[in-house]
């Protein structure tokens, strides 16, 4: 039987968009997202898991969603995850990093490409408010509305009682979250994970 992972904030169909190590016959994707207009299996948003049966998923990817909450809602949005996941599941999530990104603030670089993305350049500030370009084209999801540093997410999902949390730095000045439910198994999710391109293990 094939695992289930939500991809919460999905976005539009891309393969591209969900993390290496689901990208297999053993994984079976469910999306996710606010925005009805990308046509996702489930309409919904992350601060309100409702529509999601308790201890339905083995996994739950979040890739650049958590900081389009507002931060009384992110807390909400963990609670959640944790309701949704089986007793070994685990939740995955990438953000933008804001420890470096302030950094480049910091520096008056601000406004300078700091790297490209499929949806173009990318600037210190389209990771701290949300992508501009986006945006000013109408698509108002895609503002941000809180931001993280490692320490932070780490905490914010020890207290939504993950049993454990490791965090590791991405490429694009952001993080990956690996949170893990009591009874996950965590070397067989660490390889898995590490098949992916994601090493935990380090």
């Amino acid at each position: 039987m094939k695992k289930k992972v939500l991809n919460a904030g999905s976005g539009p169909v891309n393969p591209e968009r969900l993390q290496r190590s689901f990208r297999s016959e053993n994984w079976q994707e469910v999306r996710m997202d606010v925005d009805s207009r990308v046509s996702p299996d489930i309409v919904g948003s992350l601060e309100d898991l409702s529509p999601v049966a308790d201890k339905s998923f083995d996994a739950v990817y979040c890739s650049h969603s958590l900081e389009h909450l507002h931060p009384h809602d992110v807390r909400s949005a963990l609670r959640g995850i944790f309701r949704v996941l089986k007793q070994d599941g685990f939740a995955l999530i990438t953000s933008p990093d804001l420890e470096p990104v302030a950094a480049l603030v910091a520096q008056g670089r601000g406004d300078e490409v700091a790297y490209q993305s499929p949806l173009g350049p990318i600037t210190a500030l389209d990771m701290i408010y949300g992508h501009a370009a986006s945006i000013e084209r109408g698509n108002f999801y895609m503002a941000h509305n809180s931001g993280f540093t490692e320490e932070r997410i780490a905490r914010l999902l020890l207290e939504a009682r993950f049993e454990e949390v490791l965090v590791i730095k991405g490429n694009c000045y952001d993080f990956y979250a690996l949170a893990l439910m009591p009874q996950a198994n965590r070397a067989e999710i660490l390889s898995e994970l590490l098949r992916g391109g994601l090493n935990f293990m380090e």
